[in-house]
């Protein structure tokens, strides 16, 4: 019984690991949301979308009116004096009779104010703010939007490069167990003296040169899982894909698809927000030139320990506190302002003008950015041309490889041949499976290319 409890044990952990060995295994579309999820510079910019949309909400209560209350409570003298002043920080504003020398009369007073300042019409202004704000929005969400497309193009470029280098990685591998096995042939031969030493040493030297190139074909896998680690937002060096995933010819290519629409492409329409941002900005200048006009709304309140008769009679105050601060006098004020700062006109038309230039500028870079993307997706046909040439040549080339390395290893192990025509067999073999490997993987890039060329990722990622 307590055998059969441990073979359950070893039993369990043996499925457990085979189950966690699956599991650790990367899809493409497992790599593209886990880097969508983790990458610095996508969370950045989902930040300052966001920002920019309460920057819309600030714009619209911009327009609210200013609503002020205030309240104040003092102690002091109330000296009054004829003379011009001018209200610069510091002043007094203490109101009293002019009496003909100073006393030190003090009593309490207080001042209760509400303001309403209101801005209720400039000409526009106010809403173009708004329309800037959310431009600036827009312009910010097509940013994260054409940020996220093109990372999912990067990412899925490291993880095709990543396929490729573990493919070409089990090539070496393959490489390096035929020169092997070669190796313990040709010494056993040559203990037997059946061929000549000089062959195992030959041979030892194909074993060392097919580890080496393992070697750094291991050393490439490692550099391509890195990479594409730091665009998933993880630290690794060891990565296992599916590298069967790309064994099949993608469905696009027994389609004709001579689409050249790129009005959609994230990348396009992010350049043309930017445009439209400047364009609202250079609008939101001109606004500026013109007055505005405002409401304005005063209640106001006040108390003083002096009483009326003050000015006839100096004893007729009272330093109580509460007679002092208590309202006795209420003023109200409505009233409709227009102000208009006339040189704000030769201030801003060099600014309008600037921000049309800006415009242009902007217009010319998404001119450019359009012209590469048609020049992209021209050369993407062409690639994807000729990579199928190449996918479809590369099965040819592996068997008429495998083929003569067969017959010269049957020939070199009957005496009938060279360990030189054997060696050049066996190169041959390893850069046919070379080339094969590159060329499945570059179908599948030219794909891709022609994917980020169009903005549109379903066309790649479909394939999966």
């Amino acid at each position: 019984m307590p055998k059969l409890s441990l073979y359950t044990i070893v039993l369990y952990f043996f499925l457990s690991g085979a189950v966690s060995a699956r599991a650790q295994t990367l899809n493409l579309r497992t790599a593209i949301e886990t880097a969508l999820k983790n990458y610095g510079t996508i969370k950045a910019k989902e930040n300052y979308a966001n920002a920019s949309g309460e920057g819309i909400i600030q714009s619209r209560r911009e327009y609210l009116p200013n609503f002020t209350l205030s309240a104040q409570q003092s102690f002091g003298t109330i000296n009054g004096q004829n003379g011009p002043l001018a209200a610069l920080g510091g002043n007094v504003a203490s109101s009293g009779p002019g009496l003909s020398e100073q006393n030190w009369n003090a009593a309490f007073g207080a001042l209760y104010l509400s303001n309403i300042n209101w801005d209720f019409f400039t000409f526009g202004r106010a809403k173009q703010r708004i329309n800037v704000s959310k431009a600036v929005f827009k312009r910010d969400t097509e940013d994260l939007e054409q940020e996220k497309f093109q990372h999912q193009i990067r990412v899925s470029a490291a993880y095709l490069n990543l396929v490729a280098a573990q493919r070409l990685t089990r090539s070496q591998k393959n490489n390096l167990e035929r020169a092997i096995i070669f190796k313990n042939n040709a010494t056993v031969r040559a203990a037997n003296g059946l061929i000549a030493g000089v062959d195992s040493s030959l041979a030892s030297a194909e074993v060392s040169s097919a580890r080496i190139a393992f070697t750094k074909a291991r050393d490439i896998e490692q550099e391509q899982a890195n990479k594409l680690g730091i665009l998933m937002g993880i630290n690794v060096t060891e990565l296992t894909v599916d590298t069967g995933s790309i064994n099949h010819v993608p469905k696009l290519l027994s389609t004709a698809d001579t689409s050249t629409d790129l009005s959609t492409h994230p990348v396009l329409k992010f350049y043309r927000d930017r445009v439209a941002l400047s364009n609202e900005q250079m609008d939101y200048y001109k606004k500026l030139m013109y007055p505005t006009f405002t409401f304005i709304g005063v209640l106001q309140g006040r108390g003083s320990g002096f009483r009326a008769d003050y000015l006839l009679n100096q004893n007729e105050f009272t330093r109580n506190y509460a007679d002092g601060i208590t309202p006795t006098r209420t003023n109200y004020l409505f009233g409709i302002g227009l102000s208009w700062n006339l040189t704000s006109i030769l201030r801003n038309t060099p600014q309008v003008r600037a921000q049309r230039y800006i415009s242009n500028g902007l217009e010319n870079e998404y001119e450019l950015v359009n012209q590469q993307f048609h020049a992209q997706l021209a050369l993407a046909d062409n690639k994807i041309k000729n990579a199928m040439a190449n996918y479809l040549e590369a099965p040819v080339q592996v068997k008429a490889a495998s083929d003569a390395y067969l017959q010269k290893s049957v020939l070199y192990k009957n005496g009938l041949t060279t360990i030189v025509d054997l060696t050049q067999a066996l190169y041959t073999l390893n850069r046919a499976e070379t080339d094969r490997d590159i060329a499945y993987t570059n179908v599948w890039q030219a794909v891709l290319l022609k994917s980020a060329a169009l903005g549109d990722f379903n066309v790649f990622i479909n394939e999966f």
